[in-house]
């Protein structure tokens, strides 16, 4: 089989670095061409040269045999490729009909734009993907994962031969996932090339045909993925089998925070969280699990002072927090880490050090001006120890990896100095090596006594990392498990047990 599109002796340099180092890439039609590699091994620079987001600083690509250049996006469409980014890219003013045909809009005529034909088109495309979003809902309001499933609608309402898929699944529940791989199915049948990046492994080998990895930067393997298994991906990725975590199980009896009947009203009447009473302890790692709408970002966004309508009484160390503002509760020792790092963790157009102290400015102040020197000194000290590959702290924070950047985003939190870190989705869209990163640092953190919240939506995590589990559903606490006590089994049934209620007594859920 030729393949519809290679890529040929690649390279980019941006200052300071090389991204890409001679690298070729074949992509063959009706096939998923998996794509892997550790963050900052390149994958995404060389995707957004396929799909013209970016230029490449040598090298070629053909397309069915004929060597093909541009310098867009939308050139790149022309030629069939289209793309979804790794990090959302969304209008958040814009309806979702909008952001789906945006810059290839459907016309009435020479002037006016078919709202109504596009909002058509949009529920048809929702519709092939089982959301009921309504295509004239605001962008801006939707959830994650919705966001992102408006990002997939965008690429498949184009005549699209190349289709990238960049951590698509990064925000999506299981049910989302599934719908996803049934039409990549149907694309593949009509013959739409895939290229897909995933730090997920299992979905590699549950879907993939032909698997490439990076290193560094450059080509180090490639095979179908029925000659290979996950440790042997593991091994090209970084060179090691060795990803064990040593997550610690036991914490000090000491508590830390203590919630009372924590809830948070909806506009609609219901409740975001309702009820929620727990404690976490000194040194103790506490997930949260629960399926999208489960109110587990909204719980964590109560506790760092982001809700003030909440109800309820929240302490830390026995001092009330209720009523405390955000700057108020960073500075009694609260920090969140968010789970969109692009939009609520960083200001992408500062530089690495100007967003690692965004959290802790003031103890830098001095006067009219700032300690620069000592700013410097404390975020390169957090640079090392974190492990953030980066050319330097003045580099921009856009130029950085997914996992570099989720790395500088819990810098900037530690840099405060908390006593209770709020962890949402701290994981997402950073691979295996990065993701053991991030745990080693939770584990020291727990270790020397911080008490750590995570919330995550992949259950090996769940199920390895924390000490404890609380589950989530409909914004109630329907379970609570100690790590010898938990099971996939047990963690899925208490996260729909409150969604079964509902339906079971005929509410609307």
């Amino acid at each position: 089989m030729e393949p519809i599109l290679t890529a040929r002796g690649i390279k980019k340099i941006y200052p300071g670095s090389l991204a890409l180092d001679n690298v070729d890439f074949d992509v063959y039609a009706g096939r998923v061409n998996v794509l892997i590699g550790e963050n900052g091994a390149g994958k995404s620079t060389l995707m957004k040269i396929i799909a013209g987001a970016e230029t490449a600083t040598e090298g070629e690509i053909a397309i069915s045999g004929n060597a093909v250049r541009y310098s867009s996006t939308h050139e790149a469409e022309l030629h069939g490729i289209g793309i979804i980014f790794q990090e959302l890219n969304i209008f958040p003013n814009m309806t979702v009909a909008e952001n789906i045909f945006i810059a290839h809009e459907r016309m009435s005529n020479a002037f006016a734009i078919d709202h109504r034909g596009q909002n058509a088109r949009a529920s048809e495309i929702l519709g092939r993907l089982q959301q009921n979003i309504d295509p004239g809902t605001i962008a801006g309001s939707l959830r994650i994962g919705q966001q992102q499933i408006v990002e997939i609608a965008r690429a498949l309402s184009h005549d699209t031969k190349i289709l990238i898929m960049d951590e698509p699944t990064s925000a999506l529940s299981e049910q989302e996932v599934a719908v996803l791989f049934r039409v990549i199915g149907e694309l593949k049948a009509n013959g739409v090339a895939i290229i897909y990046i995933s730090h997920r492994l299992e979905e590699i080998m549950k879907i993939g045909d032909r698997v490439t990895v990076l290193r560094d930067g450059r080509l180090v393997a490639e095979s179908d993925v029925s000659d290979v298994d996950l440790p042997w991906i593991i091994r090209q990725m970084t060179g090691s089998d060795d990803f064990a975590v040593d997550a610690p199980d036991a914490h000090s009896d000491e508590i830390l925070l203590e919630v009372e009947h924590l809830s948070l009203p909806g506009w609609s009447g219901a409740y975001k969280v309702e009820d929620v009473s727990f404690k976490l302890y000194k040194g103790e790692i506490l997930g949260i699990y629960g399926l999208m709408g489960a109110g587990r970002t909204e719980l964590l966004e109560c506790l760092i002072g982001a809700c003030p309508e909440m109800k309820g009484r929240i302490s830390l160390a026995g001092v009330d927090a209720v009523g405390a503002s955000i700057e108020e509760r960073i500075r009694d020792g609260f920090s969140l880490i968010p789970e969109d790092r692009k939009n609520q963790g960083l200001v992408v157009s500062l530089p690495l050090l100007d967003n690692m102290t965004l959290s802790s400015l003031r103890k830098y102040v001095r006067l009219f001006s700032i300690a620069s020197a000592m700013e410097r000194r404390d975020v390169e000290r957090a640079v090392n120890e974190l492990g953030i590959k980066t050319p330097s702290v003045l580099a921009p924070v856009s130029s950085l990896s997914g996992g570099n950047q989720q790395k500088a985003v819990i810098g900037k939190n530690l840099l405060t100095k908390p006593r209770v870190l709020l962890m949402d989705e701290p994981t997402r869209g950073i691979d295996v090596a990065a993701k053991r990163d991030v745990f080693n640092i939770i584990t020291k953190l727990a270790q020397e006594g911080l008490g750590i919240i995570l919330v995550s939506s992949e259950l090996k995590e769940i199920l390895t990392i924390p000490s404890r589990v609380l589950v989530l559903s409909k914004g109630k606490l329907t379970g609570e498990f100690k790590r010898g006590e938990m099971t996939r089994e047990k963690l899925v049934r208490a996260s729909a047990a409150n969604i079964a209620a509902n339906v079971k007594t005929g509410v609307a859920v």
